[in-house]
């Protein structure tokens, strides 16, 4: 299946909490959208490897999304090794996207910076017609645009999409994760996440955050490297 838009996460949920307010556009505009999931998120403290393959599922369908695929590389110990690499670039090479959103390379969380560099390495692979041939599978071909979504780490955005319109969806979709968002037990209070537990409010703030600095509700930052090309700056000057 050709995807006009392919999500590269470490952790099932981290597709959803980031950019599933820009999939759930592509999905309105009638575009095919695809995740793939780099661990199924079996170290977590909450919930089980069963749990998370089950969420997981739900939010898929609240997304309406094409292809979801996992790579089934360790939770916790994720490199950008030559395997990965060359099975995300056919990934790739398989459903040709127009775009590409992936973790920053930068950011606290171990998986998260090493699946950015992952999905970093792999774009550029799905390009090499030698390495293409010698899979024996589809052609060479490069996604046409490579940007990164914001993790625990700030960063200054190329661009903010306005997903207000589908806000409630979104949180929807990651409400589907619902072993992450409630505590464990009597003494679970959230200490095994970097900023405290609750998911939503973390995400709100972000949302409400980026969105004021383009005049918008919500919105989701995503930094691109290098300029943008604009056809027409009368458009969105």
């Amino acid at each position: 299946m050709k995807l006009d838009l392919l999500v590269i996460g470490a952790h099932p949920d981290d597709a959803e909490i980031c950019v599933g307010g820009t999939m759930l556009l592509y999905r309105r505009a009638g575009k095919q959208v695809g995740v793939v999931d780099v661990t199924r998120g079996e170290m977590g403290t909450r919930g089980t490897r069963a749990d998370r393959d089950r969420e997981t599922s739900a939010a898929s369908a609240a997304l309406g999304l094409a292809l979801r695929e996992n790579l089934d590389l360790p939770d916790g110990r994720v490199e950008p090794t030559i395997d990965a690499r060359e099975r995300l670039a056919r990934l790739m090479r398989a459903w040709a996207p127009d775009v590409v959103l992936a973790h920053h390379t930068e950011d606290l969380h171990p998986d998260h910076a090493a699946s950015g560099e992952l999905a970093r390495r792999a774009w550029y692979l799905s390009g090499l017609a030698r390495l293409a041939e010698q899979d024996g599978g589809e052609p060479a071909r490069r996604p046409r645009r490579l940007l990164h979504f914001m993790g625990h780490v700030p960063f200054d955005p190329t661009l903010v999409v306005d997903v207000s319109p589908v806000w409630e969806a979104k949180c929807a979709a990651v409400r589907a994760y619902d072993t992450q968002l409630r505590p464990g037990g009597a003494g679970d209070q959230g200490k095994h996440f970097l900023f405290g537990s609750d998911i939503l409010a973390r995400m709100e703030t972000r949302a409400r955050f980026y969105g004021e600095r383009i005049g918008v509700r919500h919105g989701e930052p995503l930094l691109h490297q290098g300029p943008l090309p604009v056809a027409d700056p009368a458009g969105i000057l």
